[in-house]
């Protein structure tokens, strides 16, 4: 009895250690990152730095002096963001309880063939796509990084095995019985029910949408139009001297909205696990 208990003990500790690891891999970058926001770039240059230092406000300026207009930067890709957002969820959410919930001829087609699209790189169909935005003239627009967001072959995959695990048909069919037309059983009553797994691909596309880099840099031409990434990057066009301090403090600046997007976001995640944790 005892050996076991120390055995259960010992476990427990290494679970605990483990966890900590995992902690430090995920928080270590960003404080070094923070860190080296407040750092000249002589001091950077030297090496890495647990402590802060007292550059914060020099490298504020060697950010702002530079035409790094944050505050257009920061309307830009959270305008993106958002409705990238919205409609890559709410469509792919409408797409998956139709693929899980419908049983039609082709259905197991699509299904394969979003399989295939997800293990393909995105960057082997760039050029056609681009070749495509630009013969419909939406190069340089906003719409071009908005749009194709409602095709998510991942979203769309992830939200039907949810689907699979947690939708009952006997709920559609009463919902049906009762008068409620498709659109409307889909809006109340689907989504509610699928809101641990929409605020968790939220997550996701917010992010992969806020740090997008390559494809706006491809598509938008426009100075007025960049994005947070795209300004960021500029940073680094002096050919004299690059202020490495105020690069890290444009990149601190721009996972501030990440940051509170998933701490609001990310309540609904847990508030999805605890109800299905509870048994009646």
């Amino acid at each position: 009895m005892a050996e076991s208990i120390n055995i259960y003990r010992l476990s427990k500790l290494f679970i605990y250690i483990f966890m900590v690891f995992l902690f430090l891999i995920a928080i270590v970058p960003i404080y070094v990152l923070l860190i080296n926001a407040t750092r000249s770039t002589e001091q950077i240059n030297l090496g890495l730095s647990l402590l802060p230092s007292k550059y914060a406000a020099y490298n504020w300026n060697a950010l702002t002096s530079r035409g790094f207009k944050i505050h257009q930067g920061f309307y830009n890709s959270a305008f993106i963001s958002t409705f990238t957002t919205l409609l890559s969820v709410y469509f792919s959410a409408m797409t998956a309880y139709g693929l899980h919930m419908y049983k039609f001829k082709g259905r197991n087609f699509i299904i394969g063939l979003i399989l295939l699209i997800m293990m393909l790189p995105a960057t082997l169909s760039f050029i056609g796509f681009y070749q495509f935005m630009a013969r419909i003239r939406l190069t340089d627009n906003y719409l071009a990084l908005i749009i194709p967001s409602i095709a998510a072959a991942g979203t769309v995959f992830f939200l039907r095995q949810y689907l699979m695990s947690i939708l009952s048909n006997e709920l559609i069919d009463a919902a049906r019985i009762d008068g409620a037309g498709e659109f409307g059983i889909f809006n109340i009553i689907v989504l509610p029910i699928m809101l641990p797994a929409l605020a968790a691909q939220s997550i996701f596309t917010f992010v992969g949408s806020w740090n997008n880099f390559f494809t706006p840099f491809v598509l938008i031409s426009s100075e007025s139009k960049a994005t947070l990434p795209m300004l960021v990057q500029k940073l680094r066009g002096d050919i004299y001297r690059t202020e490495y301090g105020g690069i890290y403090l444009g990149i601190a600046i721009s996972i501030i909205p990440i940051l509170i997007f998933y701490s609001f976001m990310s309540r609904y995640i847990i508030s999805g696990i605890t109800m299905g944790g509870v048994k009646e």
